[in-house]
């Protein structure tokens, strides 16, 4: 969640508000771009605003993290509170996103099996091993972490099962900026294993530039969007490599925001390199787009994929789950 939008929240003394039921209501992110239609090189397939409500006891709010687990047919997501909730998209005939099902909602658990309590709640990026294996119930989930940066396994239903062994320069926190700019972005590449991205340039490294960490300690830099702000909130492996990455540009209350779906190569070589970076769909609330603060993507099927706001537990913004699918070249649209 960026600093500026928690500080301006914050000021305004907004409150927060649980509905007594579930409701998933379709809307338009623009007047001229429906359901079907074609936006850059992506098409929409339809948008869902997630009411605040509570599954399981649990506030549906803050959702930062998406993963889909194949298997079991579960949409995995994480909130900043630390809760892990499953749901179940539904479709038309048609392959549009037309609702959504709560499954389950579960707090993420610590090694003593109490409910991880702040500091250690800040849950942002999920991603999945043996999520589309053919075998049912061996699913294990990674979640990374803010304000105390780490990268958790997990249970589908929260049980803490071990931490990853992240590079030194991630588990310093004096290497961040500040505790609420670590570690967003995380997905499990078939070549490489576990990637982790910063939200933003750590401290002493080029401006415009995140590094993309293997646990080996390795890295490759990646050069952020042109868009003021811009920073690192997602990323998704591909199954024919390369990564879809997702990029969030806050400066202020009334600037705009700004919402980015890019490509990025990966090298074949472990050596350090500055990925190759490419845009997919630049989504501007100054032109006319309904935006929020996406941050979490996680690819379906094929090339369709779903991404999700984090309201940050606000009544004067909206959890907005997308579905969309990432056209190949040749079928793109012109911007």
């Amino acid at each position: 969640m960026p600093r500026l939008l928690l500080a301006f929240i914050l000021m305004l003394g907004l409150s927060t508000c649980a509905a007594n039921e579930f409701r998933a209501t379709p809307i338009s992110l623009a007047d001229q771009v429906g359901v079907g239609d074609t936006y850059a090189g992506i098409r929409l397939l339809g948008v869902l605003r997630l009411a605040n409500t509570q599954i399981n006891g649990l506030r549906l709010c803050g959702l930062s993290g998406l993963a889909w687990d194949e298997d079991e047919g579960l949409l995995y997501a994480v909130s900043d509170l630390g809760n892990l909730f499953h749901l179940r998209p539904e479709f038309d005939a048609q392959g549009y996103l037309t609702g959504i099902q709560p499954v389950a909602a579960y707090p993420l658990r610590d090694e003593v099996d109490r409910p991880v309590r702040a500091p250690y709640d800040d849950s942002e990026g999920l991603a999945l091993r043996n999520g589309d294996n053919r075998i049912p119930g061996d699913t294990e989930l990674l979640v990374s972490f803010e304000v105390k940066p780490r990268v958790v396994r997990y249970s589908p239903t929260g049980q803490w099962k071990g931490e990853e062994q992240l590079p030194a320069p991630l588990r310093d926190l004096r290497n961040y900026p500040n505790n609420n700019q670590a570690l967003e972005a995380i997905t499990l590449d078939p070549r490489w294993g576990v990637l982790v991205g910063t939200e933003v340039p750590l401290k002493n490294d080029p401006a415009g530039q995140i590094r993309i960490f293997r646990l080996d300690g390795g890295f490759w830099r990646y050069p952020l969007g042109n868009a003021p702000g811009s920073a690192l909130v997602a990323m998704e492996a591909l199954p024919e490599g390369g990564l879809l990455t997702l990029e969030r540009a806050f400066v202020a209350p009334l600037r705009p925001l700004i919402i980015s779906l890019r490509r990025a190569e990966l090298p074949a070589s472990e050596k350090d390199a500055l990925l190759p970076v490419t845009d997919i769909a630049v989504f501007d609330s100054s032109q006319g787009w309904l935006m929020d603060n996406f941050e979490g993507l996680t690819r379906y099927r094929d090339r369709r994929f779903f991404m999700v706001s984090d309201d940050n537990c606000n009544v004067w913004q909206s959890t907005l789950l997308a579905h969309f699918e990432w056209l190949p070249p040749h079928s793109a649209a012109p911007r």
